[in-house]
C-alpha cells in the first residue's frame, strides 16, 4: 500500500485489511507521522525514499512474501476487503490479474478531470493491447513470482498500466470486477488537480509509447 501523508486515513484502511494478511504500508516520505500509525495499527512499515506512485508499489513487491500480493490506496478511496474474491481468482487459477473497476460513490470521489483521463487511456490501451478494460485502478492482485518476472521499469504514475500492458503482452488473463471508489481522506497527490492528472496522462502515455516502439521491434523482418 503506497503511502504519502496519510495519517487520517490509515486506521480505516488498516481495519479493513482481512485477518491472517500482511499488511505493507510503504511510505513515500510522509511528514505527518503516517510510519508510526501504520506501525500502532500492526501493519509492516517499508521506507521508499524515492518519490513516485510506482517506486512505493514496485518497493513493496519486493518486500512481499506472499505467493499472491495486492495493491491498494492507502487514501481511504478503496476498501482492502474487497481484494479477498481478486485473491481466489487468482489462486484458484480462474485469472492472473484482477482489477477493480471504481465506480464512485459520493460526491467529489472521482473528479471530472480523473475520469476523463482514465477514460482516455483506457481506449489507448485497448488499441495497444485488445483487453476490453475500462479503469486502470490501483486494486488489483496478481501471484509475485509472475509479477517480478514482467520487469516493469516505470517508478512513477505510469506503474500501473506498464503493470496491465505487459501482462497482456505475456499472455495473461485479465479480468475487471466494479468496486465502489469513495471520497478519499486528504488530498490527492495525483489525480486532485488537472495538472496531477495531466502528469499521470503524460507519464503512461510515455509508458503506451514505449511499449508500442517495443512490440514492434520484437517483430520478425519480413
Amino acid at each position: 500500500m503506497p503511502c504519502l501523508d496519510e495519517a487520517a486515513a490509515l486506521p480505516w484502511v488498516l481495519a479493513r485489511v482481512p485477518r491472517g494478511w500482511r499488511a505493507l504500508v510503504v511510505d513515500n516520505g510522509s511528514t505527518d507521522g503516517s510510519p508510526a500509525v501504520a506501525r500502532d495499527l500492526g501493519a509492516e512499515v517499508v521506507n521508499e525514499p524515492r518519490r513516485g506512485f510506482g517506486a512505493a508499489c514496485h518497493a513493496g513487491l519486493l518486500a512481499a512474501e506472499a505467493d499472491v500480493v495486492c495493491f491498494c490506496d492507502c487514501d481511504a478511496s478503496l476498501d482492502p476487503g474487497l481484494l479477498a474474491p481478486f485473491v481466489a481468482e487468482v489462486a484458484d487459477g480462474t485469472a492472473d490479474l484482477v482489477l477493480g473497476r471504481r465506480r464512485p460513490e459520493g460526491r467529489g470521489a472521482f473528479p471530472a478531470h480523473a475520469r476523463a483521463g482514465n477514460w482516455a487511456l483506457a481506449r489507448m490501451l485497448r488499441r495497444r493491447t485488445g483487453l476490453r478494460l475500462h479503469d486502470l485502478g490501483p486494486l488489483r492482485a496478481a501471484r509475485r513470482e509472475e509479477l517480478l518476472a514482467l520487469a516493469l521499469t516505470d517508478r512513477r504514475s505510469g506503474y500501473p498500466l506498464e503493470m496491465v500492458v505487459r501482462a497482456a503482452d505475456a499472455g495473461w488473463r485479465v479480468r475487471e470486477h466494479d468496486v465502489p471508489y469513495l471520497p478519499r481522506t486528504g488530498s490527492s497527490k495525483v489525480t486532485g488537480t488537472w495538472r496531477g492528472t495531466w502528469q499521470a496522462v503524460r507519464d503512461m502515455r510515455g509508458v503506451l509509447s514505449a511499449s508500442s516502439d517495443s512490440s514492434d521491434s520484437s517483430e520478425p523482418v519480413r
